[in-house]
């Protein structure tokens, strides 16, 4: 599990919640974030926190990679929680903190219960109200769908920057990996932007009234 590539975050199983509607995870997760800024305390927030813990193990959450995951979450929570608790004291430090982890950890148990081209229909459907004012939902699942194979593949191309550095004893210069990175991604993006242009995808392809773009699962 990597937060460095979410679409990859997903697990088959037969769990009661990977069994659950997807309107259901979806509207659950959006009353957890309700309920996080009505409810006031540590003790609240303490037993939302359980509450996510107990639905993470339900839908078989693999221990060791899920806190991997999330230990930049954790590492931040620990930061902000003892920042408030010094400023405004220890209840608003404990309530701040699990508040930050309940919400992501139950984004996670969504995202780990979900296929990627699941979420985006549902991303597609719900924005086709929107077509009267201009919103493409098939734009914006594309630039979604965009957005998750890249992230892996930046941090890729980041770990063969870093390995060239490295082979010719550069590796502590930031000049040596931050600029060959940078041409890299610009050239990766440049190629992604000519793909999508010889597919029809863009700006021309709306002028000249041709097809929207389409979501591959």
């Amino acid at each position: 599990m990597s937060w460095l590539d979410p679409a990859g975050l997903y697990r088959p199983g037969a769990t009661l919640v990977h069994r659950s509607p997807l309107w259901l995870r979806l509207g659950g997760l959006a009353a957890l974030g309700v309920a996080l800024v009505v409810l006031r305390g540590p003790w609240s927030a303490l037993a939302v926190l359980a509450t996510t813990v107990v639905l993470a193990a339900v839908a078989r959450l693999p221990l060791r990679s899920t806190l991997r995951g999330l230990a930049p979450v954790l590492v931040t929570a620990v930061l902000v929680g003892a920042y408030q608790t010094w400023q405004r004291g220890w209840e608003v430090g404990v309530e701040v903190a699990a508040d930050l982890v309940s919400l992501v950890l139950a984004a996670t148990v969504v995202t780990v219960t979900t296929r990627a081209d699941v979420l985006l229909d549902a991303v597609v459907r719900a924005l086709r109200p929107l077509r009267r004012v201009g919103v493409d939902p098939d734009a914006v699942a594309l630039a979604i769908s965009l957005m998750l194979r890249t992230m892996p593949a930046l941090a890729d191309l980041a770990g063969q920057t870093r390995d060239a550095a490295r082979a010719r004893g550069l590796d502590r210069n930031p000049r040596a990996l931050l600029i060959p990175l940078a041409i890299r991604t610009v050239g990766r993006a440049q190629t992604t932007g000519d793909a999508l242009a010889a597919r029809g995808i863009g700006d021309g392809a709306a002028a000249r009234g041709g097809p929207g773009p389409t979501v591959a699962p």
